[in-house]
């Protein structure tokens, strides 16, 4: 009969090749198809904010009605022509001559202007350019156009939403290239540090960019068959978050794999050992992540129901790849994937150490790290949570009610030039008019009421064709005699109000909800849309949702964590550790916002994406460390088990931690406010959790509760615990009788 030594096992053949080849070959396949769809996404992401609006709000609804009255959907675009001094006559007749330019480009319907400026220092077209339209390509065409055909010495811009979207469109041009290669190129450095190996580096990052190529299949196939809504913020976040927890995930099972290799000479054995054992924390972070993503279908924002999948189809490819097919690479390497610095293999003796005060067989920095929780927990879980509350104070100072539009775009942008050569010269407002959806009956009574409201610079009824019916002025110039009546539709007429703010300020803002409680005295069913309307809709239904999903997440989470540790009081403590992390990240962030980087607010969705991300992934480190902390209480007891627990998993949870932060640092490079902000929340809240709270907080104030942690588990009950016994194991290592008797026990 055949004998195998303590260090090797009998695999078969199809399990230590087959199986493993198999696995590899099938995801070179994945990555094959869903590379090149990367570049195809730009098909399905839109960035128009008003579709991300939901069917109740009263823009989304007034602007069904404004589809009524014409044949298809229009961004307005807005050029501005400006000089120093007051346009000379011949300088006006060679700015008019740019209509019949601007028409024969055929970008849209009929031009608008030209309108002089009341000091006759600027003149303004208005276009509108067909939604279906590539809105960047038509204003480029008008940029170059109105450039070389404009007077000498003029500066020229088109502005409006359309040339806004063109440039917020130009600047998420980054998110297929660049962003990738510097979220890759920072997570390579780290895993070069981490591993001090040339080839595990690499397997980790083919794990990582495979997991994403999945995902992206995944993600092009909902938004092509019309169940989600893709934009720029979430296709960033995508490739960030896949390749963040892509590489965690990964981090967890090689710390495994290594540790399985000082067992064993067999590296088939070594890769199902690793496996048996990560699967069950990997498996419950992303299934923590993924539930709380999609806890964002909640929201009554599009653009964050459209996130949740899209992230937690990213986190589901991330975990399957990390369970698949790095077990597999690590199964044909073996140990050459640690080459030059390979794991040696291990007396017996040195395999599982027999725990008295958790610290043995540690060294360095964590040795110290569990040295000091061991001493001092009470002083090092109360100072953290002291200092957490003290940076968590900031919070109070986050402006988190929107932005201007002119305020998204960090880099030049000619459309925000152009915005405040519009507010110099011009109502500020006009070009994107609030626009008001009234009962025919009581339109002229609606119309008086709007021209009286403090910040209406004028306000006129809508004909047939969008022409605006002016006081004393006749609707069709082509035929003065004609009389001049407002379109209608099912009963109702268009108002256009130019206000004296920008569209996308908040004063506007504040205009258009002051009209909405004034307009509803005279005509209930009154709507009032445009640009300003949808901005307000979205920042209020985004607070909104805020209050509402919060506590949707933060129950999901304890469920999962009570169903995997077993416990009750241990899952209550990690998610208020977490919450207390989040607000500590939050206010510090908002003290860089507003002192460092000089922002004049924040996005209003930028709270509730901070959240999502950061308790779920906060929630995911403290897996990694708490089912290793109730795998060694087990064994050795919990306030030992803690310690080991700390120790062994220190190293990998810091390096997952650091490369996380990275990832969703490198959302920096991308000139957007609202990803500038998320990237700066995210990076520095997992640092925060990393360092602070799952190496400090969490294990000191688990170590001062002891046993009673895992109340009403079993394992909560003294008897239960090895550790019960802290007055003998205080004083002298288990005896073999003793050890014997505690493993019958067990």
């Amino acid at each position: 009969m055949k004998t195998t030594s303590p260090t090797t096992t009998s695999v078969p053949f199809w399990l230590r090749w087959l199986v493993p080849a198999v696995l590899v070959v099938a995801w070179l396949a994945v990555a094959g198809v869903g590379g090149p769809t990367f570049g195809r996404l730009s098909e399905v992401s839109s960035n128009d904010q008003a579709s991300f609006l939901p069917a109740g709000a009263e823009a989304t609804e007034a602007a069904d009605w404004q589809a009524k009255f014409r044949d298809s959907k229009e961004i307005p675009a807005v050029i501005v022509v400006e000089s120093d001094s007051a346009f000379t006559p011949a300088q006006l007749r060679e700015a008019a001559a740019l209509k019949g330019r601007l028409e024969a480009l055929q970008a849209g319907s009929t031009v608008i202007g030209p309108i002089p400026s009341g000091d006759a220092k600027a003149v303004q077209f208005v276009v509108p350019i067909p939604s279906s339209a590539e809105v960047k390509t038509v204003v480029k065409e008008l940029r170059n156009e109105v450039q070389g055909s404009a007077p000498a010495g003029m500066r020229t811009f088109v502005t409006g939403p359309a040339g806004l979207t063109a440039d917020l469109v130009s600047a998420f041009a980054g998110i297929d290239g660049i962003l990738l290669l510097v979220a890759l190129g920072a997570v390579f450095l780290i895993l070069l540090i981490v591993y001090r190996s040339l080839l595990l580096p690499v397997m980790v990052l083919f794990t990582s960019v495979f997991a994403l190529c999945a995902a992206i299949l995944l993600v092009f196939g909902m938004a092509k068959a019309g169940w989600i809504q893709l934009n720029g913020q979430s296709q960033g976040i995508l490739s960030i978050l896949v390749i963040g927890a892509a590489t965690d995930y990964a981090l967890l099972y090689v710390a495994r794999f290594r540790e399985a290799l000082t067992h064993t000479t067999d590296r088939t054995a070594a890769a199902l050992t690793a496996w048996k054992a990560a699967w069950a924390p990997i498996l419950a972070s992303g299934a923590t992540v993924i539930i709380a993503l999609l806890c964002l279908l909640f929201s009554d924002l599009n653009s964050n129901k459209a996130l949740g999948p899209v992230a937690a189809a990213g986190i589901l490819c991330a975990l399957f790849a990390a369970l698949t097919l790095l077990p597999a690479l690590m199964a044909l390497l073996g140990r050459a994937a640690f080459w030059p610095f390979r794991p040696k293999l291990l007396p017996e003796t040195q395999r599982e150490p027999e725990l008295v005060t958790g610290l043995e067989g540690q060294k360095g920095l964590w040795r110290a790290t569990g040295s000091l929780v061991a001493r001092r927990p009470r002083t090092v879980w109360v100072a953290s949570v002291l200092l957490l509350l003290v940076a968590g104070a900031g919070i109070l100072q986050l402006k988190a009610n929107g932005v201007a539009q002119t305020d998204v775009i960090l880099t030049a942008s000619n459309a925000v030039d152009g915005q405040d050569a519009l507010g110099r010269h011009f109502d500020a407002g006009s070009g994107s008019p609030a626009v008001i959806v009234a009962d025919q009956a009581k339109a002229q009574e609606v119309l008086d009421r709007v021209k009286a409201s403090n910040g209406v610079g004028g306000a006129y009824l809508l004909a047939d064709g969008g022409v605006p019916i002016m006081t004393g002025a006749p609707a069709n110039p082509a035929n003065p005699s004609a009389p001049a009546a407002p379109a209608a539709r099912d009963g109702k007429v268009l108002i256009n109000a130019t206000l004296n703010y920008a569209a996308d300020s908040t004063e506007a803002e504040n205009i258009v909800a002051s009209l909405r409680q004034e307009l509803k005295k005279i005509d209930g069913g009154v709507l009032v849309g445009g640009v300003t309307a949808t901005a307000l809709d979205t920042n209020t239904t985004a607070q909104r949702d805020l209050v509402t999903i919060i506590p949707v997440v933060l129950g999901v989470i304890l469920v999962i964590l009570m169903l995997l540790l077993r416990s009750v009081l241990a899952p209550v403590l990690l998610v208020a550790s977490v919450v207390l992390s989040y607000a500590a990240a939050m206010g510090v962030s908002a003290f860089v916002f507003n002192n460092v980087f000089g922002f004049p607010g924040a996005d209003a969705t930028v709270p509730l994406f901070g959240f999502v991300f950061l308790v779920a992934l906060g929630v995911d480190y403290n897996i990694f460390l708490m089912s290793r902390v109730r795998e060694e209480s087990l064994k050795h007891g919990t306030r030992p088990g803690i310690l080991r627990g700390l120790g062994v998993t220190g190293g990998v949870i810091t390096s997952a931690g650091v490369v996380l932060a990275a990832t969703f640092a490198a959302l920096g490079v991308i000139p957007i406010m609202f990803l500038v902000q998320l990237a700066f929340i995210v990076a520095f809240g997992v640092l925060l959790d990393t360092v602070l709270v799952r190496s400090l907080l969490v294990p000191a104030l688990a170590y001062d509760i002891g046993p009673r942690l895992w109340w009403p588990g079993s394992l909560g009950r003294p008897g239960n615990d090895a550790a019960a016994r802290d007055a003998l194991t205080s004083r002298r290592a288990p005896s073999l009788p003793a050890a014997n008797e505690e493993a019958g026990v067990r």
